[in-house]
């Protein structure tokens, strides 16, 4: 009788919210001639149809692939004009925003130049004015470095540490320099063994290696000088009028 009345109960419940009100003629609704289901309030405002909404769109639209081509006005050109690649200078007085936005710009033509210059090897071409993708390149890491530099300065600011993860210079059993960056351990330093078995640090007879080590680099960046000066006067006698030049300018 219990699980009755609650059916019972139930059942007006859902009939007062789904209550139908009077008929139109004409009219049919849920399979039901003459009836229409109040389901909205009537003080509802009333909705513009889409067909007269107007969409704001700041996107060129293309379709297909067509980002990854150039401009069909620059197609069978030897040359293609183009501007300078973004400094340092410049990049800094833009907000991050204007970066984000600028990185993507210079991707989306990287991968354009790239397409071109797989495309012009294909067909054993020269490329159109190679230097841009030079420059689009040179763009994206001056963006790069002022990010960094942004960066850096917040963290010096809030936190004092110019790394993302602080750490100090150590040196290894062999003498080596290296940025070591501190880490979280479950137990305790002088409790971990395997932090124990680390050695930062070189006994004194490590010193000798540290100076045939700085004497060998020494050696490999004089013998690299020596074969420039070389090269350049192998130049300048193969190309004596090109040695005149640049002697002028």
């Amino acid at each position: 009788m219990a699980a009755g009345a609650a059916m019972a109960a139930l059942g007006r419940r859902l009939r007062g919210a789904l209550r139908l009100v009077g008929a139109r003629p004409g009219r049919a609704a849920a399979g039901l001639p003459g009836l229409t289901p109040n389901l909205f309030p009537k003080n509802l405002a009333k909705v513009e149809p889409p067909h007269q909404l107007k969409f704001l769109h700041t996107t060129l639209s293309r379709n297909g692939l067509e980002e990854f081509f150039d401009d069909p006005k620059n197609w069978g050109e030897k040359t293609v004009k183009s501007g300078d690649a973004w400094n340092i200078k410049q990049l800094r007085g833009k907000s991050s925003e204007d970066l984000h936005k600028l990185w993507y710009v210079l991707l989306k033509e990287k991968n354009m130049l790239l397409t071109l210059e797989q495309e012009s090897k294909r067909q054993q071409k020269p490329m159109p004015s190679p230097e841009r993708l030079e420059k689009v390149q040179k763009s994206m890491k001056n963006i790069d470095l002022v990010v960094k530099e942004r960066e850096t300065a917040l963290r010096l600011l809030q936190t004092g540490h110019e790394k993302p993860v602080p750490g100090e210079w150590r040196n290894d059993f062999l003498g080596r320099t290296y940025w070591y960056t501190y880490k979280e351990w479950p137990i305790p330093w002088y409790l971990n063994k395997k932090y124990k078995k680390r050695k930062f640090f070189y006994l004194p007879h490590v010193n000798h290696f540290i100076r045939l080590r700085h004497e060998k680099y020494l050696r490999a960046r004089v013998r690299r000088q020596n074969l420039e000066k070389t090269r350049q006067k192998v130049l300048q006698t193969k190309f004596p009028h090109l040695a005149v030049n640049s002697q002028n300018q």
